[in-house]
């Protein structure tokens, strides 16, 4: 009973505090994707859920959270897997975008130029495609490197602030669910704390409303990877690594490509949705005849 009304006291706080936020940015004629105020504000929403956590915790529970909440910076080779997954889904993705008969394959590398229309002026467009020519070596290389750098620090950094209340402190509340349950609850709670930022055009700027739809079914095909490594690498650092990765290189999926939409393109569309679902099946076959630990058909509170 204690673990649950802790978990529901968090889930009350999370979704009051983050869409009341929400609420009162737009209230204060907070704008959409593209704009430097919604970037301040995606990135304080970001924290809201480790707030939470630590308002659950510490103040009313007087927890220490350290061991409970996995905080280990011990690295292992799964931080490593952390890192490298998310890059390896976006060229897969950009791969599968190919495949779709309204998709072609861009080579100046301006997909990303092209989703932006509906904010950018035709000259800024212009502007921005002139100084993709300009650069020495292709752009998609470029958003890989500063990917892989980014996700290490600083989109880990923010990234925490939302796997602190997911994978880390979710986690062990259903500790006593199976692993597969727990993917499934913890994924769709996460999706719909997404809601607000979606409906004011963030990942799906030309459907928000069907987007909301998108981001449930996208997180919950995203959350076995980050409870695996979670509990692989026995750390929500780990979790934030992957996550922060996924945010800062999930534009590979979408620069290279002409065409489609944000629906039936990129990462958080129908071909990222593909891929995940291809990279769960392997991750089934290896859990189940390499992996010693049988995660996936076992209780989580055989492993935290």
């Amino acid at each position: 009973m204690k673990a649950l009304n802790k978990t529901s006291l968090f889930l009350l706080l999370v979704f009051i505090i983050s869409f009341s936020t929400a609420g009162i940015y737009k209230l204060l004629g907070g704008t959409g994707t593209g704009t430097i105020g919604f970037t301040i504000f995606g990135a304080a929403y970001m924290f809201l859920p480790a707030i939470c956590v630590l308002i659950v915790e510490k103040l009313v529970h007087k927890e220490k959270i350290k061991t409970r909440l996995l905080l280990s910076f011990k690295l292992n080779r799964w931080f490593i897997v952390a890192w490298l997954f998310m890059p390896l889904v976006s060229f897969a993705t950009l791969g599968i975008s190919l495949l779709f008969p309204e998709i072609n394959y861009n080579h100046e590398m301006t997909g990303l130029l092209e989703r932006l229309a509906t904010i950018l002026s035709p000259e800024e467009i212009e502007k921005a495609k002139l100084s993709l020519q300009a650069l020495p070596i292709s752009y998609l290389w470029i958003v890989l490197f500063q990917g892989l750098f980014a996700g290490i620090t600083i989109n880990a950094l923010f990234a925490f602030g939302e796997e602190l209340g997911w994978r880390g402190f979710l986690l062990r509340q259903f500790r006593q669910m199976s692993f597969i349950k727990a993917s499934l609850t913890i994924g769709f709670i996460w999706g719909i704390w997404h809601a607000p930022m979606i409906l004011m055009g963030h990942n799906y700027p030309q459907h928000p409303e069907i987007g909301v739809l998108m981001m449930i079914v996208f997180c919950i095909l995203i959350t076995p990877f980050h409870l695996y490594i979670t509990i692989k690498a026995k750390s929500v650092i780990a979790a934030a690594i992957l996550h922060g990765t996924l945010n800062a290189t999930a534009a590979i999926s979408i620069i290279g490509i002409s065409g489609g939409n944000d629906l039936n393109s990129g990462v958080t569309g129908l071909p990222g949705f593909i891929v995940m679902c291809v990279f769960i099946i392997i991750l089934f076959f290896y859990d189940r005849f390499i992996g010693k630990d049988k995660i996936l058909t076992s209780q989580i509170s055989n492993f935290i």
